[in-house]
């Protein structure tokens, strides 16, 4: 299985949303300015949700519909907008971690998702142009947390293996708080954590991160992310290392 996702991608329910909204606003002859006005959000913003790249909030859609005239066809929508967990690169990765029976990952820059504290999961999915809702960066951190339920909360327990490059450790983000959280689980019996020393890394250790992953059903996976795509692969001949999002 192979599965290759544009960063421009998008769940169609905010295109659509965000369409219906365009629409209707037109029809009522409502700029996009007063919108935004009303609804207390930028032009820009208000913009990037008609075309479905931002998702379309309660908010907007309550303001939109009242200003329009839409009579509950644009507050409707609210229910199909739920925020996503997680970003739409790694959804099918996600749905193979909850069967895994082993994980091994590497990476070269960032703490692993599921090594994470809540203030450094929250440091990385904040840190993005145009900015996030601070709903869905709730939303996201929460989904981050809940995954780490694999280090102690699965029967049998899940074999994971980490190896952090040492800049990883040495970056301003990560606190004491976050060292001791890595020592925390790096004694757990299922966890092995190791780090590669500046002087030891090769060439190709710092290219990116790689991360591999066997199921009950003994399939075996190879995840990968960079900045404009990811892709999810039981092709054993794939060989590429990219940054991980992930973390």
């Amino acid at each position: 299985m192979s599965g290759t996702h544009n960063n421009s991608q998008r769940p169609v329910a905010w295109r659509y949303s965000g369409d219906q909204m365009k629409r209707w606003r037109t029809k009522a002859d409502v700029s996009r300015e007063q919108l935004a006005s009303a609804a207390n959000y930028s032009p820009d913003t208000i913009e990037s949700m008609e075309r479905g790249v931002r998702r379309p909030t309660p908010r907007v859609l309550e303001v939109a519909d009242e200003l329009c005239g839409a009579e509950g066809m644009l507050s409707a929508a609210k229910e199909f907008l739920d925020r996503e967990r997680y970003s739409p690169r790694a959804q099918d990765f996600m749905e193979r971690e909850k069967e895994a029976t082993s994980i091994w990952w590497y990476d070269v820059s960032l703490v692993p998702g599921l090594l994470q504290t809540k203030a450094y999961a929250r440091s990385l999915i904040d840190n993005r142009i145009p900015p996030l809702d601070e709903e869905t960066v709730e939303e996201r951190v929460a989904g981050r947390m809940e995954r780490q339920a694999i280090l102690t909360e699965r029967k049998p327990p899940v074999g994971l293996s980490f190896v952090l490059y040492e800049a990883v450790l040495r970056a301003p983000q990560v606190d004491a708080e976050q060292l001791r959280h890595l020592l925390e689980a790096g004694r757990l019996r299922n966890v092995v954590l190791q780090v590669l020393p500046f002087e030891r890394a090769v060439p190709a250790a710092l290219m990116g991160p790689m991360l591999l992953l066997e199921t009950r059903d003994h399939e075996r996976f190879a995840f990968m992310e960079g900045q404009f795509a990811s892709e999810l692969s039981a092709d054993p001949g794939l060989s590429a290392v990219s940054p991980s999002g992930l973390a």
